[in-house]
């Protein structure tokens, strides 16, 4: 036990003491709270002026023309940096149509959007043609803004000619809704907004990425540490004194430490940052007992494995065709996590749960989704896991004593079948 501790404290140190793994553990808090800064700065700012968005229009007539002018004029004195053109593209006596003519101006660059009211849109018949040519990305927003001042002109209109006070028909569906979050005793009540009902949401998303992060993450480590061994020859020296197993469980031990170390300083940063923003988490102690018990078996059971794939490997380069179908496996909750966390104890997220290597997320997914996970399924998934741990130790074990000490070809499936056949 001893020299398997002071591998994994080898392990631990070389690991977190190099430059590129500090700054990549700085790197993310930072990045969190730069994105909150940015997103709130950019929430504040009306940004720069552009230049006019010119709009060419044919066939509006009378009020519905009036209408569209005003919520022109209105919409360039409410957002003066994001201002719009209007120009009406009428019969000029020649032989080209209007709608002709507003589409050569458009090819021309004339215009940036040509609009044309087709048949009896008052009535409810007709339709708005809204044509572009090679829209610049930088319009698009303003584009949808063209659209719904359009619509929202002809709906104006409708409503005048059928007797409709728009107003009147506003209050009526205007209809506020408080959200109230209870607390645990009477009187504790506070006012939930749309930050903290997002941040619930995500907040399972959140743990599983962690899981994930910690485990596949720093099993790369597992995969650089022992290619990077093997190649230099320490592995010779380090097994004249251990042996393989203790060598292993080394590695997986100190690398266990260090994925525990990263997880809870991104926790602790995601954490603060969304107390900075003024958005409530509640993570209870439970989920963090039962998040870092699924880590800890979740790291063994994927080091273990890539352990086995390192060892009969001579390069990262040729690991990588080893892993990709392993890896895959461990980001199927990532692909199915919304429908998984909008039904915790369906069938897909009960059936998933027991298959080992993707029972950490997939539990901490479901924990964080829904308090009521019966105890029986979890101790059910406990004893999957660990049994799925056993088997990856024992048959890592039988690969990584023979294949640690190969060099040259890459044994193939059948010797390395051979390998798990010796006792």
């Amino acid at each position: 036990m001893w020299k398997i501790y002071r591998v994994a404290q080898r392990e631990f140190v070389d690991t977190v003491k190099t430059r590129t793994f500090l700054l990549g553990l700085l790197f993310i808090p930072v990045l969190i709270i730069g994105i909150g800064l940015l997103g709130k700065k950019m929430s504040e700012s009306e940004g720069g002026p552009r230049p006019a968005v010119r709009v060419g229009v044919t066939s509006p007539a009378g009020e519905l023309l009036s209408r569209i002018t005003k919520a022109f004029v209105e919409h360039n004195t409410a957002s003066p940096q994001t201002p719009l053109e209007l120009r009406l593209v009428s019969d000029e006596g020649d032989r080209t149509s209007p709608q002709e003519r507003g589409k050569e101006q458009l090819r021309q660059g004339e215009l940036d959007a040509y609009v044309l009211f087709e048949g009896d849109l008052e009535g409810g018949q007709g339709t708005l043609q809204f044509y572009t040519h090679k829209p610049r990305a930088s319009q698009i927003d303003a584009m949808w803004t063209v659209e719904r001042l359009l619509r929202d002109a002809v709906i104006d209109r409708r409503y005048q000619t059928r007797g409709i006070d728009r107003a009147i028909l506003a209050e009526i569906q205007n209809v506020p809704i408080r959200r109230v979050e209870l607390g645990q005793e009477q009187g504790r009540e506070q006012e939930q907004s749309e930050g903290q009902r997002v941040a619930r949401m995500m907040v399972p998303f959140a743990f599983m990425y962690l899981i994930f992060i910690g485990i596949v993450g720093m099993g790369q480590h597992m995969i650089s540490s022992i290619i990077e061994e093997k190649n230099s020859r320490i592995i010779e020296m380090l097994l004249s004194a251990i042996s393989p197993f203790q060598l292993m469980a080394g590695k997986i031990a100190g690398l266990a430490g260090v994925g525990l170390t990263v997880m809870a300083l991104w926790g602790l940063a995601a954490y603060g940052a969304a107390t900075w923003q003024g958005i409530e988490i509640d993570v209870g102690p439970d989920l963090l007992v039962y998040g870092l018990f699924y880590y800890i078996l979740g790291f063994i059971l994927f080091s273990a494995i890539l352990a086995g794939v390192g060892s009969i490997c001579n390069t990262v380069k040729e690991t990588q065709s080893l892993m990709m179908p392993i890896t895959l496996i461990f980001v199927i909750p990532l692909v199915t996590w919304p429908q998984l966390a909008r039904d915790p104890n369906g069938d897909l997220a009960r059936v998933l749960s027991y298959v080992p290597p993707t029972t950490p997320m997939l539990m901490v997914l479901r924990l964080a989704s829904s308090p009521d996970i019966w105890w029986g399924e979890i101790v059910l998934s406990f004893l999957v896991l660990t049994a799925g741990v056993l088997v990856s130790i024992w048959l890592a074990a039988k690969v990584f004593r023979t294949g640690i000490l190969l060099y040259g070809k890459r044994p193939g499936p059948r010797e390395v079948l051979r390998w798990l056949r010796e006792k």
